[in-house]
C-alpha cells in the first residue's frame, strides 16, 4: 500500500480539491463539470511572489519551471490560511508521457508528505495511473464524456475571444461575451444539452462577431511551446495580455491538438516500436472521434467567415514530417515544429516559443527545428523566450518587443 494520504470515498463530500490554473478558460468550465458530479473543486489564480518563493523552498531548482509553480501554488494556498489542510486535496494532471510532467505527481506527494500529510494528491489522467483500490476519485465515462466536450467548447471559446479582444472598439466587450458564454456552457453541461455541437458553435460565433471591430490589421503572434508555459497567464507572465497591450493578435493553439498528438502517438508507436498493446484499437477510435469533432469546428467556422478556424490536425501531421520524424514524441515532440510550420504557412510568419529551462522538447526538438522551418518558411520570425525563477519579465517582455519591432519593419516593406 501507497504511504501517501489517498482521496477516499467520504473526502467527496468533506474535502475541497484545489486546481491549477493552466487553461483559464477550459479549467473553469472542466471544474463546473466535475462539480455537478459532487465534487467540491477550485481553481487557483494566485500569482503573488510567494508562489515562486514556495516552489524554488519545495522543489528541487533542476526540475522545470512547470513543477515548480504548480507545487508553488499548492504550498502558497495551504500556507496562507484559506484552506483547512484537513478538508482539502490537490489536483494534478499526468498524461504518461516519458516528460518530466508526468513525475510532478511524485514530488507533489513528496512535499505534502514533509509538510501536509493529511492532504490527498489527485492524478487526472485517462491511461489508468492510479491503481490504489482505495482511491475515491472516479472519473467515469459521463465526466469524462462531457470534460472532451469542455475541451472542445473551450478551445472555440479561447480563439474567439483572442480574435476579438485585439480588434474590439469598446473595450471590455469581448470580456462581456466571453462570460456570458461561459455561465451558458456551464448551464448547458448541468442540464445535459450540450451534444448539439454544431448549433451551439454557430451561436457562439454569432454573439462574438456582433462586436465592433476596427478593420486596421493587426500583427498576428503564434504562441507555442511546453504546454503549461504555453498556456498559462502565471507561467507566461500574461503573454497574451503582453501582446494585446503592443497592439498585436495572439494566436495560440487549441488543446484539441495536444489531445490528436497524444492519441496519434500512442496508437503509432506500436508500428514504430514493433510492440502490442491491446489499448491500440482505443486510441485510434478515440483519435478518430476527436479529428471528426475538430473538423466540424473548422467547417462552422469556415461556413461563417469571420474568424480564422483551427489547423487541420492531419494536414499539420502530414506536414510536419518533411522536416522531423513523428517517432520524435517525447513530450510535445514533433508537435511544435508542427504548430510552428502550421502558423507559418498561414500567415502567423511571428512566432514565440515559450519554454522552460531544461525542457527537452523546446531547447533541442524547437530550438532544434527552427532552422529548418525557416528553410520552408524564410519569412518566419521566431524567437525562444526561458521562462524560468532566474528570468525577468522585463527582459522577456524587450526579446518580444525586439521581435515586434522586425515584424513591424516586414510589415511596412510590404505595404
Amino acid at each position: 500500500m501507497s504511504d501517501y494520504a489517498i482521496f477516499t470515498p467520504e473526502m467527496k463530500r468533506t474535502h475541497t480539491i484545489l486546481v491549477p490554473n493552466m487553461l483559464p478558460i477550459h479549467f473553469k468550465l472542466i471544474i463546473s463539470i466535475f462539480e455537478s458530479y459532487g465534487y467540491h473543486c477550485e481553481l487557483l489564480e494566485s500569482e503573488s511572489r510567494a508562489v515562486v518563493d514556495e516552489g524554488l523552498k519545495n522543489v528541487h531548482n533542476d526540475t522545470c519551471y512547470p513543477a515548480l509553480l504548480v507545487i508553488g501554488q499548492f504550498m502558497e494556498a495551504l500556507n496562507s490560511g484559506r484552506y483547512d489542510p484537513d478538508k482539502t486535496a490537490l489536483m494534478i494532471t499526468q498524461t504518461g508521457g516519458g516528460c518530466r510532467a508526468s513525475n510532478y505527481i511524485h514530488l507533489l506527494r513528496k512535499c505534502m508528505a514533509e509538510h501536509y500529510p493529511q492532504v490527498p494528491v489527485i492524478s487526472l489522467n485517462f491511461v489508468g495511473l492510479e491503481k490504489d483500490p482505495r482511491n475515491g476519485w472516479q472519473l467515469t465515462i459521463p465526466m469524462i464524456m462531457k470534460s472532451l466536450y469542455g475541451v472542445l467548447y473551450g478551445d472555440l471559446l479561447m480563439s474567439l475571444y483572442n480574435q476579438s479582444r485585439a480588434y474590439e472598439l469598446i473595450r471590455g466587450s469581448a470580456e462581456k461575451v466571453l462570460k456570458k458564454w461561459q455561465r451558458r456552457l456551464e448551464q448547458l453541461f448541468r442540464e445535459n444539452k450540450y451534444l448539439n455541437t454544431k448549433k451551439i458553435y454557430k451561436l457562439m460565433i454569432d454573439d462574438f462577431g456582433k462586436i465592433e471591430r476596427s478593420s486596421v490589421p493587426k500583427i498576428r503572434v503564434g504562441i507555442v511551446g511546453e504546454i503549461y508555459v504555453k498556456y498559462s497567464p502565471l507561467a507566461n507572465n500574461h503573454l497574451e495580455d503582453f501582446l494585446l497591450s503592443e497592439g498585436c493578435e495572439p494566436v495560440v493553439p487549441s488543446l484539441l491538438e495536444f489531445i490528436l498528438y497524444w492519441a496519434y502517438n500512442k496508437f503509432s508507436e506500436v508500428k514504430l516500436y514493433d510492440r502490442s498493446d491491446p489499448r491500440t484499437p482505443f486510441y485510434k477510435a478515440a483519435y478518430k472521434i476527436f479529428l471528426q469533432k475538430q473538423k466540424e469546428v473548422i467547417r462552422v467556422m469556415k461556413a461563417d467567415g469571420r474568424f480564422t478556424p483551427p489547423h487541420d490536425f492531419e494536414e499539420l501531421r502530414k506536414s510536419v514530417s518533411r522536416y522531423i520524424n513523428l517517432g520524435v514524441n517525447m513530450g510535445e515532440g514533433w508537435l511544435i515544429p508542427a504548430e510552428m510550420g502550421a502558423l507559418a504557412e498561414s500567415g502567423t510568419e511571428n512566432i514565440i516559443c515559450a519554454q522552460p529551462f531544461g525542457c527537452l522538447p523546446n531547447h533541442i526538438i524547437a530550438k532544434g527545428m527552427s532552422r529548418a522551418i525557416k528553410e520552408y518558411y524564410p519569412q518566419a520570425n521566431i524567437i525562444a523566450i526561458d521562462y524560468d525563477p532566474g528570468a525577468t519579465r522585463v527582459n522577456q517582455e524587450n526579446r518580444i518587443k525586439l521581435m515586434l519591432a522586425n515584424a513591424r519593419a516586414a510589415q511596412e516593406a510590404t505595404v
